[in-house]
């Protein structure tokens, strides 16, 4: 039962970030937003103290913000608890999050009760194992309120090259 209603609660966070990302993406490819829904202000602070954490090294501190069934989708990947991504990427991402530099460009993001979706853009430059690194990258989470604090249940990240025009 309560796998049921976990199930139909991420159904409805999805529904909630399709309705709504349909009014936050623009027609022209360089047009700003109209005005997009925002995380809230406490979720939005839990996605910066995970990045903060990545970029200061601190895997315990990232892994803290994560609850332990988290569901990571990556490059066509996918880790399905906090114990696999620790023991996988999570690491790696850390080194990468010190390496190189990264740029918030846009966030969008709305709740309903205990969950919060934030979906994000923005770009990393940098230098990783002797390679220039220029990526445009997007992030979707998905996060729970439990016990008066929200954690991090579903991310999926995407980036592509950059080109001249972005």
């Amino acid at each position: 039962m309560k796998l049921a209603r976990s199930a139909c609660r991420m159904a409805c966070a999805a529904a909630l970030l399709a309705a709504t990302s349909a009014h936050a993406h623009p027609t022209a490819h360089d047009a700003p937003a109209l005005a997009a829904p925002q995380a809230p202000a406490e979720a939005a602070k839990v996605i910066d103290a995970f990045h903060a954490a990545l970029r200061r090294g601190d895997i315990a501190a990232a892994a803290a913000l994560l609850t332990d069934a988290v569901l990571i989708f990556e490059a066509g990947g996918a880790e399905r608890s906090k114990a696999e991504y620790a023991s996988a990427h999570l690491p790696g991402d850390a080194v990468f999050a010190q390496a190189v530099g990264s740029e918030l460009t846009r966030r969008t993001g709305g709740a309903s009760g205990d969950l919060a979706w934030a979906a994000s853009e923005g770009r990393t430059r940098g230098r990783y194992k002797d390679r220039d690194v220029d990526r445009i990258t997007t992030e979707t989470m998905v996060l729970r309120r439990q016990a008066g604090a929200w954690r991090i249940v579903h991310v999926h990240w995407s980036s592509r090259a950059a080109t001249a025009a972005h």
